[in-house]
């Protein structure tokens, strides 16, 4: 259950004539196998395109293969320096796969339905792809679901991995995929000799069932599917070693396809019992990649991201900041011989930039963001509760008076199984403009302090980890100049939960907005479309142990809430079903708490129309200003 950061956030409300300069963005970064050139997908305003440039930073090539009839990404580079993308006509519905030789495309396949993650062959003559023929719904459980009419449960979206020949040309009607029907395929890898592939898969339902999801190898020729593990964590990033004998991939306490975080794992390719090569980490990987021989990626250590490579006289990260990075459909991009890595870098207070170079010592290669000022201060900060070392982010208005106090909003990520990290500017702008200081808290069950901290709150959902919340305010509070009866609390999906949650066990905050929340364990066991989430945390079923749900649910301790509320959620969020929101709103109406709730129309798990998600910026604003009082 995670949400990117909230709409609300975003500086809806700016005057044109204040705009802030537009941020030149590096989507989709791929670094060659020799390590000599780096595709980005740049965009500036309503602009993007293909840039191809040299590790140096200079643009080699440039070029638009869409115009305003598509959207691009997927970058990929075959071992002789060709390089792939897709190309999506939503409208048409169709997913183009191109190769490009030094400017020359061609059409490898067309998709009826979605497709993303091509990946070439090592001997770079076949490419593979994951489709879902005439899809219903985008891929994912955040995405906004079908309509729940007919017989449900019936059908479901099937992505499979199909495989074509770079040199051939498949229409949408010839395309007939590997992988067998009824069988969700997350992600895959090559094995290296190009006979099949090792991925991530489920029977049934892909939105529900990738929590239980397998460790699996398919055969490249005819399908057939082969377990090689179980695993009992949920599993990310399957990477086949260069001997083709073992496979490594992120294991851990995850609560969202996407969200990845744990330690590295790993297990014979023919099968076996799985082995965690870093028990005890105080740290948390987030992207895997093996290269040379060696198991390589990236982690999150505390305030600070870097590069991780499996050492054994050291917890692993190599060069690191404290920023966000991001590459392709990883953290970084590798060289094949592990000894050159690209990465795009961003924090609070600087525009994303990439680095590139020697894995350890990148340096930044491109400058069309120097200009950019900061929008706020921003500092990490640290503190102790119950055992833990736990850190999170304060960010302040520029130029704030160091004496005068002010109001401060706290906002719970989404998960719980993730965490608050560095994003230039962050969408806070607007916030921050109105005088308001912005917490951003990684308490117990979020990633950067190793799995046991992450999964910490196992079974404690709402306690541990309001706690290290509530006891970081007060660490904020002895650094800044923060009113204690002007707080603010916020989040969405998980941390709409602990917002909903926290207003029935604290009277500490002033104004609260709730997005996509949970009221009511019982009732979304039931409800919602991805139940299999929750046997991690919880342990057994609703059915089994009801109390453990009932003791969690905000609606059975509805008469302690105080806090007035502002309640939004997507029509057909999946996730979170918008029932949970009209179950809290009815009990708060009930006690007389001040309240309001939005339901957006054919939204999902996050509010992404641009109307939709200005009016939650708006009405959140109005929400904080009536109840927190910051200057007008």
């Amino acid at each position: 259950m995670r949400l990117s950061l909230f709409a609300f956030l975003l500086a809806a409300s700016a005057s044109p004539a204040l705009a802030a300069p537009t941020v030149h963005s590096y989507g989709g970064l791929a670094l060659s196998a020799q390590g000599d050139r780096i595709a980005t997908i740049d965009g500036e305003g309503s602009k993007s395109s293909i840039t191809i440039r040299a590790t140096s930073g200079k643009v080699l090539r440039s070029f638009d293969p869409c115009g305003t009839l598509c959207s691009v990404s997927g970058l990929t580079f075959a071992p002789d320096g060709s390089l792939a993308y897709l190309t999506r006509d939503r409208k048409a519905g169709l997913v183009t796969l191109v190769v490009d030789h030094d400017g020359k495309p061609h059409t490898v396949a067309t998709v009826s339905g979605i497709a993303q993650t091509p990946r070439f062959s090592p001997d770079g003559s076949r490419i593979a792809l994951l489709v879902t023929i005439g899809a219903a719904k985008e891929a994912g459980a955040a995405q906004a679901g079908v309509r729940q009419i007919g017989e449900i449960g019936e059908k479901s979206d099937e992505q499979r991995l199909a495989v074509f020949d770079v040199s051939g040309t498949v229409t949408a009607d010839k395309v007939k995929p590997l992988s067998p029907a009824d069988r969700y395929i997350y992600e895959y890898d090559w094995t290296p000799d190009g006979s099949g592939f090792v991925v991530t898969s489920a029977l049934g339902n892909g939105d529900n069932n990738w929590w239980v999801a397998t460790l699996d190898a398919v055969d490249a020729t005819t399908g057939a599917v082969r377990t090689i593990a179980k695993p009992k964590t949920q599993l990310n990033f399957p990477r086949v070693s260069p001997d083709g004998k073992t496979v490594a991939y992120i294991g851990g306490l995850m609560s969202d396809f996407g969200s990845v975080g744990g330690d590295v794992w790993t297990v014979p390719f023919a099968g076996g019992e799985p082995r965690n090569t870093q028990p005890n980490s105080k740290l948390t990987v987030t992207s895997l990649v093996w290269r040379d021989a060696a198991v390589r990626g990236t982690a999150l250590r505390g305030d600070r991201m870097g590069l991780y490579a499996e050492r054994a006289s050291t917890d692993g990260l190599g060069w690191s900041r404290p920023s966000t990075l991001a590459a392709g459909d990883a953290k970084a991009a590798w060289s094949a011989d592990g000894g050159t890595v690209a990465t795009v870098s961003q924090d609070f207070t600087h525009a994303p930039a990439i680095f590139a170079g020697s894995v350890d010592a990148p340096i930044q290669i491109t400058h069309d963001n120097d200009a950019i000022p900061a929008k706020m201060t921003a500092r990490s900060i640290s503190w102790k509760n119950d055992g833990f070392d736990v850190q999170g982010w304060l960010l302040a208005p520029l130029g704030a008076d160091p004496k005068a106090k002010a109001p401060m909003i706290t906002i719970v990520h989404g998960g719980p199984s993730a965490a608050n990290v560095p994003y230039f500017g962050g969408g806070y702008g607007a916030m921050l403009d109105a005088g308001y200081y912005i917490f951003l808290p990684n308490p117990r069950g979020s990633y950067g302090q190793g799995e046991a901290f992450t999964a910490a709150n196992k079974r404690d959902f709402g306690g541990g980890d309001l706690r290290d919340i509530l006891t970081g305010i007060d660490a904020v509070e002895k650094v800044a100049p923060v009113d204690d009866a002007r707080l603010g609390l916020t989040g969405g999906s998980y941390g709409g939960f602990m917002s909903m949650w926290a207003n029935t066990q604290t009277n500490r905050f002033k104004a609260i907005v709730a997005g996509a929340g949970l009221s009511n364990w019982v009732s979304y066991y039931g409800t919602n479309g991805i139940d299999q989430w929750m046997l991690p945390f919880f342990g057994k079923t609703l059915y089994d142990d009801r109390k453990a749900y009932e003791d969690v649910s905000a609606v059975n301790f509805i008469k302690n809430a105080k806090t007035p509320t502002f309640i939004y959620v997507g029509e057909r969020d999946i996730e979170v079903p918008p029932t949970q929101s009209v179950e809290y709103w009815h009990g708060l109406k009930d006690m007389g708490v001040p309240t309001s709730l939005v339901i957006y129309p054919e939204e999902g798990h996050g509010i992404r129309a641009p109307a939709n998600s200005a009016d939650v910026a708006a009405r959140t604003r109005a929400w904080f200003d009536k109840y927190l009082a910051a200057k007008k």
